[in-house]
């Protein structure tokens, strides 16, 4: 069969390396892909705003599956649209996406039935919010509405970073703002977890640690993601049952009773509070780079997964996993989040060895003339699976050293927490 992926990171080569495995793949397409997908696909340049321009493609190659990576043609409506057309692919309808395409939606939600999550107001305009903050305590959290490529979120400790970050969000940094989300701060650790639904089943897809921010010590701006392990230090059996019931299933029967049901990966940023879970936000498809963490992990056939999920038999199916510690260091151009160089030669890429279990996924990169170039922040991702941490990390510190790249830098403390050296 035919099978096309819409998005151009390292959670897309992860997904694009995991398909390739399948003997059922006869021809993959990435929507534009990566220098790193180009080598087991073909890249596909196309509109991806014209759903039209995709969906034409896709009958005129009689592509069998597609499959949505990033959020914003799930939260667009790819999905509604592509089963328009009789074509099978697999995400959240756009009514679904909310939850990630509006935070207040998903607060709207939280507060109807019952979900954990930090006490919040909404606010339609400066004025309001800024009288609220000169009343409320502190550290709080401020958040743009919609999509802002999980840099939409503000921790205030004093009033003078909140009324920035309120000027920031209504004078439209993220995009048009018409509300803005103020929170309580809990105070706890950060965990994600993932679920995969065809609407009706619900099963675990892993978990994990992620560091946003860029500096070593979880210091400095905040990123799309430096680096991840799985599975979290968090995670125990209670836990994990506290999650699926008080947060996962409450939500699923929310949206069935507004009329949809959830296909595909869900995706629940938590805070961790003394063992209890709090909501923090919802992602509508995998984490990246958590998706690059967890899939080497994977046992079970993932088009198998696929293809049960949009067809409603995800029951049928058993997801096993490799018992094995995973962890994923991000190798980002220099002067990321901020300004940094764009096409830049990685000289060795193609020299590096990697050995079994160890992974390297492109992310930020493109083929000029046969050499891959830097042309994002993130650029590359290497991954490896071990008994333990210390070794993975270690694993992968010597990946990034080999290949020397000048341009480039990288936390060298991912895993810090649970990795006792």
């Amino acid at each position: 069969m035919k099978v096309g992926i819409i998005g151009s990171g390292g959670r897309e080569h992860a997904i694009c390396r995991a398909l390739n495995d399948t003997k059922k793949i006869k021809q993959m397409y990435c929507f534009p892909g990566n220098a790193g997908t180009a080598k087991i696909a073909e890249n596909i340049s196309l509109n991806l705003e014209n759903f039209n321009e995709l969906k034409d493609f896709i009958l005129l190659n009689t592509i069998d599956l597609i499959i949505v990576g990033p959020e914003k043609p799930l939260v667009d409506g790819i999905v509604d649209f592509l089963e328009e057309h009789n074509i099978t692919v697999f995400g959240p309808n756009k009514l679904a996406s909310q939850l990630e395409g509006s935070k207040i939606f998903t607060k709207n939600l939280c507060e109807k039935y019952n979900i954990p999550t930090a006490k919040f107001g909404i606010f339609q305009n400066n004025d309001t919010a800024t009288q609220f903050i000169k009343k409320t305590k502190y550290p709080l959290v401020i958040k743009a509405d919609g999509l802002a490529s999980g840099k939409g979120v503000y921790i205030c400790e004093n009033i003078k970073e909140a009324e920035i970050a309120i000027k920031e969000i209504f004078e439209g940094k993220f995009g048009k703002a018409e509300n803005l989300l103020i929170e309580e701060f809990l105070k706890g650790e950060e965990m994600s977890y993932f679920i995969i639904t065809d609407g009706k089943t619900i099963k675990r897809f892993g978990n994990a640690q992620d560091h946003k921010r860029v500096l070593e010590g979880d210091k400095g701006k905040n990123t799309g993601g430096m680096g991840a392990y799985s599975p979290s230090r968090l995670i125990n059996e209670e836990l994990d049952r506290k999650i699926i019931s008080r947060i996962i299933e409450p939500s699923i029967k929310g949206l069935k009773e507004i009329g949809t049901n959830y296909k595909g990966f869900l995706y629940a940023g938590l805070m961790i509070v003394d063992n209890e879970p709090y909501l923090i936000e919802y992602n509508v498809r995998m984490g990246d780079p958590e998706c690059q963490t967890i899939l080497p992990k994977l046992k079970t056939d993932l088009l198998e997964i696929f293809l049960s999920c949009c067809n409603q038999k995800l029951n049928e199916i058993e997801i096993k996993w490799h018992n094995k510690k995973s962890l994923c260091v991000v190798l980002c151009s220099k002067g990321y989040p901020d300004k940094f160089k764009k096409n830049v030669l990685i000289e060795k890429i193609e020299k590096t060895i990697f050995n079994e279990g160890e992974y390297c996924y492109h992310a930020g990169t493109t083929t000029i003339n046969g050499q891959v170039y830097a042309t994002g922040g993130r650029v590359l991702n290497f991954v490896s699976l071990s008994e333990n941490f210390l070794e993975s990390r270690t694993k992968v510190i010597n990946s990034i050293n080999s290949l020397n790249w000048s341009g480039g830098f990288y936390r060298k403390d991912i895993g810090y927490k649970v990795i006792n050296e």
